[in-house]
């Protein structure tokens, strides 16, 4: 096969992979439609190329009319068996798995085979249940891919380090393609919208079979409107009645799930500072893609906060934190960010020019009884001491920073 010659190389992803490269181990990239999911794959294969030599590629795509008679599990297995080099190491990367019937099953007995590399990408946040898993355990790993951050948005539109680029990139996202496109509000928010649609429709109402695609659209709208805010199924439900759409709160959470297991929306919890536990009821949202959410919804000057809220909870995701929403008796912090076994603590803030703003913000970090890192991000230029110990750190400076 023909490798794309121009790849972007993303060295984070990179950097995760290489060392499974070769091992028999499956390696599973799941995330949102058009992240780069693909071209993570074609990196890999040109890695390949240079470091095996005597290797033999198989890729399948089953976006490619060319694969379209691979539907099962056994068609799967049987063309990658009939197509291996039995005598060295074959290296088999399969994209959009999901939409062969059963790939499990594929995927349990090309395990059996030790000549086998595989690699397989997947937009389902449920590709592998815990059913799979438990099958598979110990012989895969699994990488989320997300869109590109602040840096690599950078790098890949050639562009500096500044409050324009940062502006770009809260309207624009971080889908790849974009760096084909003229960075210009008509024509990227109608390529963003294209590809809006081809998630739900795919991956969501197709998948799903879902009826109600007119509810579905305006639960997407009410979420981008609210970006960040605290909600309950219920909570949604009692608004949407308010505006005559019916739909019982057991339905509104299958829907949000939905959203959830197409990588269109992070679900986040809150978590019990005190009580040591996650609360059953409750949670925040925030687009994978803010692109897709400002070509829903609408840049607009009153959503800053929400935008840097949402900005700031994927950069750390993409760091590799699990993050959750803090409460401490009263106050809330905005993200505990936690990555081998230590915890970042952090608030987001448009200004601190006013003191209730600042005694608000730093004051709910203060409140925490424990030692870990504690910081304020904020759109002011400010360089530095910190606030007994808090940080406050510039949005720019925190999304260029590899925490």
């Amino acid at each position: 096969m023909n490798i794309p010659k121009q790849i972007t190389p993303r060295k984070e992803y990179m950097d995760r992979v290489i060392p499974f490269i070769g091992k028999n181990l499956i390696k599973v990239f799941t995330g949102q439609r058009r992240v780069g999911k693909s071209y993570l794959m074609f990196q890999i294969m040109g890695h390949v190329k240079e470091q095996f030599p005597g290797g033999k590629i198989i890729y399948v795509n089953k976006e490619d009319l060319s694969f379209s008679n691979l539907k099962t599990a056994t068609d799967l297995h049987d063309y990658v068996i009939s197509n291996q080099d039995a005598e060295s190491k074959t290296f088999v990367f399969i994209d959009e798995i999901q939409d062969i019937e059963n790939f499990e099953s594929a995927l349990r007995s090309l395990l059996l085979y030790e000549n086998l590399d595989i690699y397989c990408t997947g937009s389902n946040a449920n590709l592998l249940s815990s059913d799979i898993a438990g099958h598979l355990s110990g012989r895969y790993i699994e990488i989320t891919v997300y869109s590109l951050s602040y840096e690599e948005f950078l790098q890949f539109h050639s562009l500096k380090d500044s409050d324009t680029s940062l502006n770009l990139f809260l309207k624009y996202g971080g889908l790849p393609y974009i760096k084909h496109l003229p960075l210009e509000d008509a024509i990227v928010f109608e390529y963003l919208k294209n590809i809006y649609n081809t998630i739900v429709y795919r991956d969501i109402i197709n998948r799903f079979s879902i009826r109600n695609t007119v509810f579905l659209e305006q639960l997407v709208q009410f979420l981008a409107a609210n970006t960040g805010s605290l909600f309950s199924a219920k909570k949604i439900s009692d608004f949407l009645k308010s505006q005559r759409t019916n739909m019982a709160p057991n339905q509104v959470q299958t829907y949000v799930q939905y959203l959830v297991s197409a990588f269109l929306l992070h679900k986040v919890a809150r978590y019990d500072l005190v009580g040591k536990r996650l609360f059953e009821i409750g949670d925040k949202f925030y687009f994978e893609n803010l692109g897709s959410r400002n070509a829903r919804w609408g840049y607009r000057i009153e959503d800053r906060r929400k935008i840097m809220e949402n900005v700031v909870y994927n950069h750390l995701v993409f760091r590799g934190y699990s993050v959750k929403v803090g409460v401490l008796g009263d106050k809330e912090i905005d993200f505990i960010a936690e990555k081998n076994n230590e915890k970042l603590y952090v608030q987001v803030a448009l200004s601190l020019h006013a003191e209730k703003t600042m005694q608000r913000e730093f004051g709910n970090l203060l409140a925490i009884d424990d030692n870990y890192p504690k910081m304020v991000v904020t759109l002011d230029a400010f360089d530095g001491a910190s606030y007994q110990g808090v940080q406050a750190i510039d949005l720019r400076r925190f999304l260029m920073e590899a925490w």
